[in-house]
């Protein structure tokens, strides 16, 4: 798999936008695309080079947190563990939902909330449950599969 890393003006777009739609301020990291517009997130001791020479004698597919995923409609969307990781600074686009549907959705069922299209993070009190996107009609899930609750 080929790894590419994001450069800082790259970085900074992906920044704005995740600013614009979440109110995230901070990417503390070094940024590697991989596989389908997935973005990763690094945050070890190795420089660029290290790595790269690395990958040259060992074959490197993953490296760091999957935090991103580049939609198709030029928006982002966060993976289930970059919900937890930007907490503290997600303050825009969060659906808060009830008991009830936190198990829906846990379990990987859409939800059939009204509201605008767009990226949404889900919200239960202060847990954060990745996001989902709305086609105005309803939630879709994208909860990964190996984290859904079994029946």
């Amino acid at each position: 798999m080929k790894i590419q890393f994001i450069r800082s003006s790259e970085k900074k777009k992906i920044l704005e936008r995740l600013k614009e739609q979440f109110g995230i301020t901070e990417l503390p990291y070094l940024l590697i695309e991989s596989g389908k517009e997935k973005i990763r997130a690094f945050t070890g001791h190795l420089s660029k080079e290290e790595i790269l020479e690395l990958k040259q004698n060992i074959n490197i597919e993953i490296i760091g947190a999957y935090i991103i995923k580049k939609e198709f409609d030029s928006q982002l969307r966060l993976s289930f563990d970059a919900t937890h990781l930007f907490k503290d600074q997600i303050k825009e686009n969060i659906i808060e939902i009830n008991e009830i549907q936190t198990l829906e959705w846990l379990k990987g069922k859409d939800l059939p909330i009204v509201s605008p299209k767009g990226i949404f993070v889900i919200q239960n009190k202060s847990d954060y449950l990745g996001c989902g996107k709305s086609s105005g009609s309803s939630i879709i899930n994208h909860v990964p599969k190996n984290r859904r609750l079994k029946k």
